[in-house]
């Protein structure tokens, strides 16, 4: 998970940690001589411990940690997130790849999967198949002629040259209707 705070005191370490599958995160109990320069604000880290009821009224269980393992370094500095601030949405989407490390963003990414799977379960109890349309294709679905062409990349490992696919100029589609249509038949 990732690190969430860290509180070193005398004769404990306590770090908060979020994996991202709930709100909560799991408060960790630790010696100080598990403390590593590395654990910030920020960083990734793999924990190994016991998980036990707490003391605490805040939590239900804590983990004492036996071992922590810093997987990737965080400078908090130049993380794009501080601790305790709000940042707004506008701001957090600049960050593509660190937006579902939010509240906000992370409790959205677990709707739209309930969501989604309470969908795809009704459609399946009820006879239905989910059909994957492709994405790039080689057809002009609707006949437009607005297709948005995607070429292998020019780097020389690659056997592309004509800005294709197998040989045959790629798009994205603009439809999957073509496909559906041939499909619920």
């Amino acid at each position: 998970g990732w690190v969430r705070s860290v509180r070193s005191q005398k004769d404990v370490l306590f770090l908060h940690v979020n994996d991202g599958t709930s709100l909560e995160s799991l408060q960790i109990v630790a010696e100080p001589r598990l403390k590593n320069s590395a654990i910030s604000f920020g960083s990734s880290v793999e924990i190994c411990g016991t998980l036990v009821k707490s003391l605490s009224k805040k939590q239900n269980v804590e983990l004492k940690a036996e071992a922590i393992h810093v997987i990737g370094e965080c400078d908090s500095k130049d993380f794009p997130f501080k601790i305790k601030e709000h940042h707004p949405p506008e701001y957090i989407r600049q960050f593509p790849h660190l937006r579902c490390r939010t509240n906000a963003f992370g409790s959205l990414l677990r709707i739209r999967s309930e969501a989604t799977a309470a969908i795809h379960h009704f459609f399946k109890s009820n006879g239905y198949v989910h059909i994957h349309t492709p994405i790039i294709t080689s057809n002009d679905c609707e006949g437009a002629g607005e297709l948005f062409q995607v070429q292998a990349s020019n780097r020389e490992d690659t056997q592309e040259d004509d800005g294709g696919f197998f040989g045959v100029p790629a798009f994205l589609t603009v439809s999957g209707q073509l496909h559906l249509e041939i499909m619920a038949g």
